[in-house]
């Protein structure tokens, strides 16, 4: 078995969502971080991925975490909240005992923590100062209970304001695209000690926006706001697309 055994855990931001391929899969950041740890290494590295979009935080622990460490990996990356802090009732202490939740079954398994924060779409969104707020006082309280440990590989991408920035985002405003997901995994890879390919940093491909005004609100709050009213989720009926380890080889 490969020295590297990655798996990652979470929702839409690490499932992959706005990274769509030609064939109509999602990538993201998460398998870009696996092939470029592979070419980094220059060895072979064992990547599973169960996120699933629309997932809140709790539902992602209960059942994601579990499912991940008993795969045995070294690695396992965790991200979570953004679903929740766009819910008007939203706790964030107990969003963010989740991250102390994983932290803990990390440490008792002795596999090595990756945390995340997500990428902040608040400039385009409605309300987008509403999210902006929730989103600063979610990251207070995951720094809070992960205070003085050293130990944790974490890839903050909250406070990137380069991150924030159009060019980054999907057309829904939402979800990033392939170049916000590139930057993602840049900074996963830098935060592993690793070079991520340049340009991924700064990726130079201008991707199209998404429509605006009224029709921005038909095709995309509208149907947020009817999953809400009738308590569905982009995710149900969805398999995680890599429930087990599948090998990225160095290219």
């Amino acid at each position: 078995m490969a020295a590297v055994r990655f798996v990652a855990i979470g929702d839409s931001f690490t499932e992959g969502v706005g990274d769509e391929l030609p064939d109509g899969t999602v990538r993201g950041w998460a398998d870009l971080v696996a092939q470029g740890w592979a070419d980094a290494t220059g060895e072979p590295v064992q990547y599973a991925n169960l996120a699933i979009r629309g997932r809140l935080v709790w539902p992602i622990v209960e059942d994601q975490l579990e499912r991940a460490l008993a795969l045995r990996p070294t690695h396992l990356s965790f991200n979570g909240g953004g679903n929740d802090i766009m819910r008007p009732n939203a706790d964030i202490e107990h969003i963010a005992d989740a991250f102390s939740r994983v932290l803990r079954r990390c440490d008792e398994q002795g596999v090595q923590l990756i945390l995340l924060s997500g990428a902040n779409p608040s400039a385009q969104l409605p309300m987008g100062d509403v999210f902006q707020k929730r989103g600063d006082v979610l990251a207070e309280a995951v720094m809070r209970r992960i205070e003085g440990r050293t130990d944790i590989i974490h890839a903050w991408n909250w406070p990137d304001e380069e991150l924030s920035r159009p060019r980054y985002w999907s057309q829904d405003r939402l979800h990033m695209n392939a170049n916000g997901h590139h930057r993602v995994a840049a900074r996963v890879l830098d935060a592993l000690g690793l070079d991520p390919h340049e340009s991924w940093w700064s990726p130079t491909t201008e991707l199209p926006l998404g429509p605006s005004g009224w029709a921005y609100y038909r095709e995309y709050v509208g149907p947020w706001i009817k999953r809400r009213v009738t308590r569905t989720s982009s995710g149900d009926g969805r398999a995680a697309k890599y429930g087990d380890w599948v090998e990225r080889v160095p290219q």
